[in-house]
């Protein structure tokens, strides 16, 4: 219960970093903290306790049925999912590092203000 808590909770601190702050950088921040908290929120959703890998080291079909197996296809979703964060993040803040350079303001407000 704890995991779905905080994981609620990345995803609300990042969301109100979004709505509240001026700052772009700031703004790419908090969607990286939001995206954190999701991906937490899944890895929770296939964890099973006591569960084991699905790797099969015995082929004892009568013990299969008892056996809980953890679902590894969430786990392969996330780190499908980090990567492309990551590569999204990478390009996001290359994006603004020339805004930034180009109009020389950081403060969201002031760059929709500006002409393109």
């Amino acid at each position: 219960m704890i995991f779905y808590i905080g994981a609620f909770g990345l995803v609300l601190i990042g969301f109100l970093i979004m709505m509240t702050q001026k700052n772009v950088f700031k703004i790419v921040i908090g969607m990286s903290i939001a995206e954190t908290g999701v991906h937490l929120f899944l890895i929770t959703v296939g964890f099973i306790k006591s569960g084991l890998a699905p790797i099969i080291y015995d082929l004892n079909i009568d013990k299969l049925a008892e056996i809980k197996f953890v679902d590894p296809v969430p786990q392969a979703l996330i780190l499908t999912s980090i990567v492309i964060g990551v590569a999204t993040l990478g390009v996001g803040l290359a994006f603004i590092i020339n805004v930034v350079k180009h109009y020389k303001t950081e403060d969201i407000n002031k760059i929709k203000e500006l002409k393109w």
